[in-house]
């Protein structure tokens, strides 16, 4: 059996050509015999531009049948796909090209204008075909390095600061994480995928992408969130959601403006929720809103997206992100600071764990050990049932007072309330202690105030836990993803739009 990802869409080219394998918000829809077809042609276009095997492609790209063609076009050359959201600045482009060298960087640029601007800044040139319109730019080939033979992307992580950090991913991680990804939530060929997280990152990539591809079933692309969109796609027919927890929260905003409480479908079966721990109230509601169980799951860019995932009934009480998937090793190491007996940093081990840093051996030894194990940096517990419990960022744990705070747990207490949409919680050193700083995303018309909220946060947490500032805001900043950007509140507040603000020490 071949350990290829792209022997995937060979596979459903073969068998179920005619099937329906994606549309994008251009109005394309490709079968699986024409993806197949539009992946070659774009594979002959690199081969031209001079990609050999081992050479990286920079793709900078939005959602659409393009990119996912380009990311199979550079795997029939055996090439490096670097999938770089077009969204990002050009400085931040600029780090990455230079530390990945690719031999050639491909606009999307049909349904970014991001991407137009990239491709104004690099002198790319339009290229046509079967896979669409693009830009395309020739830059120096870099020598193939032994390191990322087997390698099928390379992911730079969000956040990241300092130099680049590009994650390898063999296929043999892509190929486990979209097959365990398929299989556990029952995949099937009549199944319509809603594709709005980016494929530029490890979820979109590996858990809707492959696992699609390995499925056979069909995904609908979309280049942004947007509330609007999401209620129609599901309206029209998608059976399988999975989004970070900001998006669900502002679709049901969006419902609600709209005179709804609930969002009923016929069609929809599957419902997940990543990117930050669950609270039961707002477990309750979105269930309530959906009408189908909400699953939890955890996972990482360095583990092809999936460790965890719950496979609950709907009223479920449970809240963990479930127990490992088959495959799967978790550990936890009580000698980094958590919670308690019981808790600290999980550790994870498993064929979908990353090959490493590239050209980065000092951080790949402190992430993986000569056992395999990689280093999360989150806090967790396992409970007597086998489920893992994030309790935040090792990074994020704010000391208070001298009393332990995970952020995540006062998000929870913020989200509770009726009028929030989300909210993120930071420590900042002030005077010699941490305080506990909350921004909360609340609607244009809010009635909520500060003390209000306050309030309500204090019967729903000790003391200590309680927040020393809330700002109240129409915005916070996010990545494509959607989740929120943590390390750019402080920076980027004071531009955005504050409904009130004012703090109260405890």
């Amino acid at each position: 059996m071949s350990d290829r990802v792209e022997d995937f869409l060979t596979h459903q080219a073969a068998t179920r050509p005619h099937a329906p394998a994606l549309t994008d918000s251009l109005g394309t829809r490709w079968t699986y015999a024409e993806l197949d077809t539009a992946a070659r042609a774009a594979s002959d276009m690199l081969r031209r531009a001079g990609v050999r095997p081992q050479d990286r492609v920079l793709m900078l790209s939005e959602n659409c049948a393009a990119a996912v063609a380009l990311i199979f076009a550079a795997w029939h050359l055996d090439a490096i796909i670097v999938p770089v959201n077009a969204r990002q600045t050009g400085p931040e482009v600029a780090r990455i090209i230079a530390h990945a060298e690719p031999t050639v960087v491909v606009c999307t640029t049909a349904v970014s204008e991001d991407a137009v601007r990239h491709a104004d800044g690099l002198g790319a040139e339009p290229v046509s075909g079967p896979f669409g319109n693009l830009h395309l730019a020739r830059l120096d080939a870099a020598p193939a390095e032994a390191e990322l033979v087997g390698v099928a992307v390379l992911l730079y992580t969000t956040g990241t600061t300092g130099d680049p950090k590009g994650v390898m991913l063999t296929h043999e991680n892509l190929r486990f994480g979209g097959m365990a990804s398929a299989n556990f939530r029952a995949i099937v060929p009549e199944d319509v995928i809603y594709g709005v997280l980016p494929i530029t990152h490890v979820f979109g990539l590996a858990s809707v992408v492959t696992a699609a591809c390995f499925a056979g079933a069909q995904i609908q692309l979309e280049p942004r969130f947007t509330a609007a969109k999401m209620f129609a796609a599901i309206s029209k027919g998608v059976t399988l959601l999975s989004a970070v927890p900001q998006m669900h929260a502002l679709l049901m905003q969006y419902t609600k403006e709209q005179g709804l409480e609930t969002l009923g479908s016929d069609r929809l079966r599957y419902v997940s929720s990543g990117a930050a721990p669950l609270d039961p109230a707002w477990k309750r509601k979105a269930e309530g809103f959906y009408g189908v169980a909400l699953q939890n799951g955890y996972g990482m860019t360095e583990t092809t997206a999936g460790v965890s995932i719950t496979a609950n009934e709907i009223g479920s009480s449970d809240i963990s992100t479930g127990p490992p998937l088959p495959g799967v090793e978790l550990r936890i190491d009580e000698s980094v600071q958590g919670g308690g007996a019981g808790s600290g940093e999980v550790l994870v081990r498993g064929p979908h764990v990353m090959r490493g840093y590239f050209r980065n051996t000092a951080e790949t030894a402190k992430a993986l050990d000569d056992d395999g194990w990689l280093r999360t940096g989150d806090l967790g517990r396992i409970d007597d049932t086998g489920n893992l419990h994030i309790l935040g960022r090792s990074k994020e744990l704010i000391i208070h007072g001298g009393f332990n705070v995970y952020p995540p747990e006062v998000e929870a207490a913020l989200n509770d309330h009726p009028q929030v949409i989300q909210s993120a919680v930071i420590g900042q050193m002030v005077g010699g202690d941490e305080k506990i700083y909350a921004f909360v995303q609340v609607a244009e018309d809010t009635s909520l105030s500060v003390q209000s909220l306050q309030a309500f946060v204090q019967e729903r947490l000790a003391g200590y836990k309680c927040p020393q500032q809330i700002i109240l805001a129409t915005s916070l900043p996010a990545a494509p993803t959607g989740k929120i950007l943590k390390h750019k509140l402080l920076d980027a507040f004071p531009h955005a739009k504050v409904v009130a603000q004012k703090g109260a020490t405890r």
